[in-house]
């Protein structure tokens, strides 16, 4: 990101000391960032990390003042480097603008404190998680970065960077490396372990990054996968705020009308919401005065977020990029697109149980309203990326589901039907598409020596596991796929609509 995108104007640097001289349209921290300490530690600062939970922590602070719930932020990858720079440059500060068709609100965030670059410094992560200030460690490391071999939900003990952590656990790279070596110092010293709470778009996140992270230990040290796996707590959460990537428009549209300086500032919608399972094996903040909702079971909640916010962001993602646009609120004016997703967060809702307190209907009502939203700018590319390891978390269930109760699954098919025709790497005109997929080479390859027949990508057990046994499942996605081909997405929509 460059600095003060916009020269011919006097722009104010955000840094701690210059905050009295932003302009009154822009909130400030109400609180002294020097009095407060950090509590939680939390692996992978972007911008949803940035609009959401470190939201939540900034009210938080603002409320308990001399409280020690800050946020450390750790950066595992060497990409992280930009987030380095960019916060260390403004004392970790950044802006939080929420738009919608109303106007633009902007507000400095304050509630990460510090920031630690693991390549430059593994020892300094490992002795901040094993510091008994630490209480909860959150995540946001993406659906893929949790090393569960998609078709099976067993532990990748065979990927390298988990090799590598296992043979070097005072070197690790990877997240389980950290909690690990972390742990193990806080069992040596009769420390309380950390609660460890995943933030990701995963059904039953805090199960899985358990499962993940005892089987993990046990293949370094079964005494401390054991000890891990009776005092570690990993409560299930949902979290939701539509948050796109930021982009050079982001900084001019901050330095315009905010008149500030920043490296990075994020950019997200109004809704925002957190569900969290009450279940810490240490010390944790009054989450309920912020407005966290706490439950005795996340489920509910999660299955209805990501079978309808997740999935349909999928389909609309496909059929957006295929029809050639570029913004999912441009996607969404189209009433062929808008009608298509309707439908299928129809045919997802009797998958899902009862959610306390919500009407599925107006839920979904919400959901149209949000996708939407002209301002937020939100890139099909962003909701296209890494579909290999978001279809199966997302839409995969549903499918199992649907096919067990007897249901149709004419939109899910063409879920599945439209992501295989959008790997083929062309849009309706003709246009390139380019596929953003840590499997891209052996996705876009199946994709076109198949072209109309989906079984070289429906026979990739990592994703799709036993799904194919399904006739009903393979004739469906066929036959989208024969039509998105043949007739182009226009024409596909208009029949199954």
């Amino acid at each position: 990101m460059n600095s003060n995108p916009n020269p011919t104007k006097s722009l104010v640097k955000l840094t701690e000391r210059n905050l009295s001289q932003l302009p009154s349209s822009v909130r400030v921290p109400r609180y002294d960032r020097s009095a407060v300490t950090h509590g939680i530690v939390h692996f992978g600062v972007g911008g949803f990390h940035r609009a959401h939970q470190a939201l939540y922590m900034d009210n938080y602070l603002e409320q308990n003042p001399d409280s020690d719930w800050a946020i450390c932020g750790v950066g595992l990858l060497e990409f992280d480097s930009k987030m380095r720079d960019a916060l260390h440059s403004q004392d970790c500060l950044y802006t939080l603008v929420e738009r919608s068709p109303a106007g633009d609100d902007a507000r400095v965030i304050g509630s990460i404190t510090e920031y630690l670059f693991a390549p430059d410094d593994r020892e300094a992560v490992i002795a901040t998680l094993a510091d008994p200030q630490c209480r909860i460690v959150t995540l946001t490391i993406t659906e893929g970065g949790y090393y569960v071999v998609e078709g099976t939900g067993e532990f990748d003990v065979n990927h390298p960077t988990i090799q590598h952590d296992l043979q070097s656990p005072n070197e690790p790279y990877g997240v389980y490396g950290f909690l690990t070596a972390a742990l193990d110092r806080r069992r040596q010293q009769g420390i309380t372990p950390f609660t460890v709470l995943s933030c990701d778009n995963i059904q039953g996140n805090g199960d899985m990054v358990g499962r993940m992270l005892t089987t993990f230990a046990k293949h370094q040290n079964a005494e401390l996968g054991q000890w891990i796996e009776e005092n570690v707590a990993f409560p299930n959460c949902m979290v939701d705020r539509i948050t796109p990537a930021t982009t050079p428009g982001d900084l001019e549209m901050v330095a315009d009308q905010f008149e500030l300086d920043d490296a990075w500032p994020v950019v997200a919608e109004p809704f925002t919401q957190w569900v969290v399972e009450d279940r810490f094996c240490n010390d944790r903040p009054d989450l309920e005065s912020v407005g966290v909702q706490m439950t005795d079971d996340v489920h509910p909640y999660e299955m209805m977020k990501i079978r309808l916010l997740n999935t349909s962001h999928l389909l609309l993602g496909y059929l957006g990029s295929l029809k050639g646009y570029t913004y999912a609120h441009e996607a969404m004016a189209d009433d062929q697109i808008r009608r298509t997703i309707a439908h299928l967060m129809d045919e997802v809702t009797p998958t899902l149980r009862p959610v306390p307190g919500v009407d599925i209907r107006e839920y979904k009502q919400t959901l149209v309203e949000r996708f939407s939203n002209p301002k937020i700018r939100d890139q099909l590319a962003r909701l296209c990326l890494n579909s290999s390891d978001k279809l199966p978390k997302f839409a995969l269930g549903s499918v199992r589901d649907v096919l067990k109760q007897q249901g149709s699954i004419d939109y899910l098919g063409l879920t599945i039907a439209a992501w295989f025709r959008y790997l083929n790497g062309t849009d309706d005109q003709g246009q390139a598409i380019a596929i953003d997929d840590p499997m891209a080479e052996t996705l876009t390859e199946r994709a076109r020596s198949g072209r109309e027949d989906p079984s070289s990508l429906l026979s990739l057990t990592e994703i799709f596991g036993d799904l194919p046994q399904s006739s009903r499942l393979v004739e469906t996605v066929t036959q989208h796929l024969h039509q998105l081909y043949e007739a182009g997405t226009e024409a596909t929509l208009a029949k199954l609509l």
